[in-house]
């Protein structure tokens, strides 16, 4: 079960620039994972945890609202299972 979060510095940047719902949803995110592992919480609606198609093909991206996504990667650290969010920023939307 994947309960460890490594969260990239670049990341921890574009978060702080996020509004604070945004902040706040991430946190509780990381924290359900800590707590419950990532499969229990991939469940939950309210994230819309996906995979990505084409070219992101492997990255995964949850929802903090209607424009911001936190994307992350599944990783192996000798044996021990992990997510890294690489990248938090606002979903530019095709017109």
């Amino acid at each position: 079960m994947i309960k460890i979060v490594r969260i990239a510095k670049t990341a921890i940047k574009q978060l702080k620039k996020s509004p604070m719902q945004v902040q706040f949803k991430f946190n509780a995110w990381v924290k359900m994972v800590s707590e419950n592992g990532l499969e229990n919480v991939r469940h939950i609606s309210g994230f819309h945890d996906e995979g990505l198609k084409g070219k992101l093909k492997g990255i995964r991206s949850i929802r903090l609202n209607d424009q911001w996504r936190a994307f992350y990667i599944i990783g192996n650290d000798d044996e021990i299972n992990f997510i890294e969010v690489s990248e938090v920023t606002p979903h530019a939307y095709k017109q």
